[in-house]
């Protein structure tokens, strides 16, 4: 609970006071948000550094399996198989890591126990259980060349349901009351897309031949591209909230991110049709995808930890409704 308080229907001014209804400056400046004991309004998250990791591979799984499927309409043999492995390592190696910051197997298990689709989280839970099998079918068919038919089906599944494993998480962060995650309801599912999206191309880049990693290296550029721009457009849109993403520790990895990104990006189009640049990129781009996601999730931590995120958005929509209701 904050401890400050102020009276209904003041704004306030470009000097730091507050002002009445009639544009009349405040004798009492604005102060600073404080709880009591200085203790945070929310709790913090406990996931530990298993959750970005988590995150980071499901949508490495989910844009290598729409690699593979492009590769594989367009004739590159290579590069198809090399992202078909690429998403059922990719998506054995997310789910390991999240059952290992859950504590249990069982954990995740009894989020099969039911089907929600008002939850997030247990939508997630049945795209992963149907997702993961297809992943690793079409990898294993093709690796051993047998039952063709059934990797192309495979194939094909994966790749349906790789948009929605991309972008669960998104929905999942912000469906929470933190107020980092939360208000970047709207750009969150975007930027996990376009993080899915580079760190596959990155991949394919790292492990394709130059003379078939187009695709790839178009998938990087534009992966890298897209996430730049949405987190700039996120942290405008939000506005003081936005803060977390640009201070402290958050702050720091964002923009290690974004040069990581747009350096790989540079790369891959100066230099990513021959192997060495290809290399560079797809490390750039691959790396600056996956600090993009230790941000976000330090982002929450650092929005959770201060109470004015929590406490000045309260306030503006409480004043929002009193200006909006009929005077009495």
């Amino acid at each position: 609970m904050s401890t400050t308080q102020e009276r209904p229907g003041l704004a306030e001014g470009m000097d730091g006071h507050r002002r009445t209804g009639k544009g009349e400056r405040a004798l009492v400046p604005d102060v600073e948000v404080r709880t009591y004991y200085d203790r945070p309004v929310l709790k913090q998250p406990t996931w530990k550094h298993w959750i970005p990791e988590y995150l980071f591979l499901g949508g490495l799984s989910a844009g290598s399996s729409l690699l593979a499927l492009g590769a594989t309409v367009t004739g590159r043999r290579t590069l198809a198989r090399r992202a078909k492995v690429a998403a059922a390592g990719a998506i054995a190696a997310g789910t390991a890591a999240l059952i290992v910051d859950l504590g249990r197997p069982a954990r995740a298990a009894n989020m099969l126990r039911v089907a929600k689709v008002t939850s997030p989280l247990n939508v997630g839970s049945w795209l992963l259980t149907f997702y993961a099998p297809a992943a690793g079918v079409a990898a294993a068919t093709d690796v051993f060349g047998v039952l063709p038919g059934v990797g192309t089906a495979a194939q094909v599944g994966a790749a349906v349901l790789a948009p929605g494993v991309a972008t669960y998480t998104a929905v999942v962060f912000a469906d929470t009351s933190l107020p980092a995650w939360h208000g970047a309801r709207r750009e969150l599912p975007f930027l996990f897309a376009a993080g899915a999206g580079a760190s596959a191309g990155a991949l394919g880049l790292v492990l394709t031949p130059a003379e078939e990693n187009g695709p790839a290296r178009r998938w990087a550029v534009a992966g890298a591209l897209g996430e730049v721009a949405v987190s700039a457009l996120m942290e405008h849109r939000l506005g003081e909230q936005g803060e977390p993403y640009k201070h402290g520790r958050a702050g720091w990895i964002s923009k290690a991110a974004n040069v990581c990104a747009l350096a790989g990006a540079v790369v891959g189009l100066r230099r990513g049709d021959r192997r060495g640049g290809a290399l560079v990129a797809g490390a750039l781009v691959f790396t600056g995808s996956l600090l993009e996601r230790y941000a976000v999730m330090e982002a929450g931590r650092q929005s959770a930890a201060d109470p004015k995120y929590v406490v000045k958005p309260q306030r503006a929509r409480l004043e929002e409704r009193e200006r909006e209701a009929p005077p009495r």
